[in-house]
């Protein structure tokens, strides 16, 4: 005998759809879960305490009274008054004072000062350092300067060596123009000095230094320059 089996009678053929049909449902169970939510609740607090209300007093300002200006200073008592007279009246120039210490009266009257004469009061024999007019060279710092690079001669060990620089002489132009008490005041090579000195020395006269329109002597200063070509 043959068995027969009936489609519709096997489960198997539809396990698939009831396994889905349950993660369906599972799904959807879930997704409520999920969305599901709860409002807040509003609470009525109108019955509730009040809350405190704090009042402050208002202080007054005041004001420190205005200070009232200082009194004015009393007006200086008069002691003594002028008298305006015609330049023609006779007024006599003594004084009279007691003197408080000896009780005796003691005249004061005008007592001319002695006017010193200018023409005496210059020194001949000091040395200025500025005067009223400077001495002078010849026309000016252009014949010096010509007369310098006349007259000096190189010194030759100088020259072998490369020995070049500034060379300050200092002297007196007396009250003729002589020039007097030369003196190296910056020293570059003994040699140099040397050569200076002898330049200064030979000068002719300048033209005097004059303060109050008198000759006087006065300290000049010039530099002699050693420069190699």
């Amino acid at each position: 005998m043959e068995i027969k089996k009936s489609k519709n009678a096997q489960i198997e053929n539809r396990r698939g759809t009831w396994l889905l049909m349950g993660f369906v449902a599972v799904l959807a169970c879930l997704f409520v879960a999920f969305e599901w939510a709860q409002y807040d609740k509003e609470v009525d607090l109108s019955s509730g305490a009040l809350e405190p209300i704090f009042t402050e007093d208002m202080v007054p300002i005041t004001f420190a009274p205005p200070t009232p200006p200082p009194p004015a200073p009393p007006a200086p008592a008069i002691v003594d008054q002028l008298l305006v007279v015609d330049d023609e009246t006779e007024v006599n120039t003594l004084v009279n004072i007691d003197s408080e210490d000896l009780g005796k009266g003691v005249d004061v009257g005008y007592v001319p000062l002695p006017i010193d004469n200018e023409d005496d009061a210059v020194d001949e024999t000091e040395i200025f350092v500025v005067v009223e007019n400077m001495p002078s060279f010849g026309n000016g710092t252009a014949d010096l300067m010509s007369y310098l690079s006349k007259n000096i001669k190189y010194p030759t060990v100088c020259q072998e060596q490369g020995i070049q620089g500034r060379v300050i002489v200092q002297f007196v132009v007396d009250r003729d123009g002589s020039v007097t008490e030369p003196t190296i005041a910056r020293s570059i090579h003994p040699q140099l000095d040397k050569e200076a000195l002898r330049v200064v020395s030979g000068m002719p006269k300048w033209n005097p230094g004059m303060q109050r329109n008198k000759p006087v002597r006065v300290k000049f200063t010039v530099p002699v320059t050693f420069k190699l070509q």
